[in-house]
């Protein structure tokens, strides 16, 4: 595996890190700002919606640049938007702050993912993507809890400086590891892609995916709590168990991601929706809920790697299709947690849970057609197939299992 692959975990680990860590300091950061904790909740929405929509403009405004130097250059930007949140004297400042740091982490992952592509065989392509997606594995796992710890014990600004710093470290040793390499692309290039409808589909299969796990996983906490009852003290290492059970589940998916990728994401799906049925049933029962959550862990955003190897078949491997498709996977984090919470309000603490298993069957029954095919054909790559065939293109190198 090449040596720069870890280095696109490290980079991705700081970003979600800077993500989440406004959830661990929401009352000292609302207090220093002048502000209520509501709106300082608003800053991860504002995270996420600049990773959605400025990630993508971002990227077309590198994507002239060779490879490592648009790496080098989103680094900066997104050491920039730090450096501004640490010194931020206000709330709008603060809200600013997060636009730049989300645009950079969006246009980031589409990057980071097209170089992996680029140093790495096409053999090993599902299994170094995996990898690379273990930094937001671990940062989700590690990132918040290690952020919050720096921000109680020298102030919720440190843990801004914390995330800058681990931001230049890895940007010095990605410019010194990383190959030369040309151009990731251009819009023109991709613009093909773009044209093609099973792309979209594609993508938005990859919202419901998302989407299923994150309408869940958004309430948890009160799920845990006021239905299974646990004390509140120790949900945090619950919380624990679930994102040990990501890690895992990449590292499973990662290694299949290429060879089986149709039959990965089904397979995914139908064990996730089951999870989550068993996990609404019985959420009463402590034992069944923590092995429920734990396998909505393994089989949830672990797919990733999966998803991300399907649409760069039917896509490109390009860092604009790359992008695009995290802002398909951030509109189901934000689908998700917002149908889910019109489920609380209409329904009560079961219903995200519910809402999770509607979006994971309406992700089983868009995956259909692509099951079939790859049962007909025998290739797992069958959507790459099927679109190319049907606008008139050969076949190129279909990976048979």
């Amino acid at each position: 595996m090449p040596k720069s692959v870890p280095l696109m975990a490290l980079g991705i680990f700081a970003m979600v890190t800077s993500e989440l860590l406004v959830g661990g300091l929401m009352p000292q950061m609302a207090e220093d700002l002048g502000t209520t904790v509501p709106r300082i909740g608003y800053l991860i929405t504002a995270f996420a919606l600049a990773m959605a929509i400025g990630g993508p403009i971002l990227t077309l405004a590198v994507l002239r640049l060779r490879t490592h130097h648009a790496l080098l250059a989103l680094f900066v930007v997104f050491f920039a938007g730090n450096t501004l949140a640490a010194l931020a004297p206000g709330y709008g400042l603060m809200v600013l702050a997060r636009l730049i740091t989300g645009a950079a982490a969006g246009a980031f992952f589409g990057v980071a993912f097209s170089a992996v592509a680029q140093v790495t065989p096409a053999h090993l392509r599902g299994r170094a993507t995996g990898l690379a997606l273990q930094g937001l594995m671990v940062g989700t796992l590690l990132g918040l809890p290690l952020s919050a710890l720096i921000g109680v014990q020298f102030g919720w600004r440190s843990a801004f400086v914390f995330v800058g710093a681990l931001t230049v470290v890895v940007a010095i040793a990605t410019l010194l590891a990383l190959p030369r390499m040309d151009r990731p692309g251009s819009a023109n290039s991709s613009k093909e892609a773009f044209r093609r409808p099973q792309l979209w589909r594609v993508m938005g299969t990859s919202t419901l995916i998302i989407g299923a796990t994150f309408a869940a996983f958004s309430y948890f906490t009160p799920v845990l709590t006021e239905v299974s009852g646990f004390p509140r003290g120790i949900v945090p290492l619950l919380l624990l168990v679930y994102g040990g059970a990501t890690v895992v589940g990449t590292m499973v998916v990662s290694r299949l991601a290429q060879s089986h990728t149709i039959t990965v994401i089904v397979t995914g799906l139908a064990l996730n929706t089951v999870f989550l049925v068993v996990f609404a049933l019985y959420a009463h029962l402590p034992g069944v809920a923590l092995t429920a959550m734990a396998g909505v862990g393994l089989v949830g955003i672990t797919l990733n790697p999966a998803m991300i190897t399907r649409v760069q078949r039917v896509g490109d491997t390009g860092p604009l299709v790359n992008t695009v498709h995290s802002s398909f996977i951030t509109l189901g984090v934000v689908l998700g947690s917002w149908v889910g919470g019109l489920g609380v309000e209409e329904f009560g603490l079961r219903a995200p849970l519910w809402v999770g298993v509607g979006l994971a069957l309406l992700a089983l029954a868009a995956m259909v057609p692509a099951a079939r095919r790859a049962a007909r054909v025998g290739h797992e790559a069958a959507d790459t197939a099927q679109e190319r065939s049907s606008a008139g293109e050969g076949p190129r190198n279909i990976l048979v299992t």
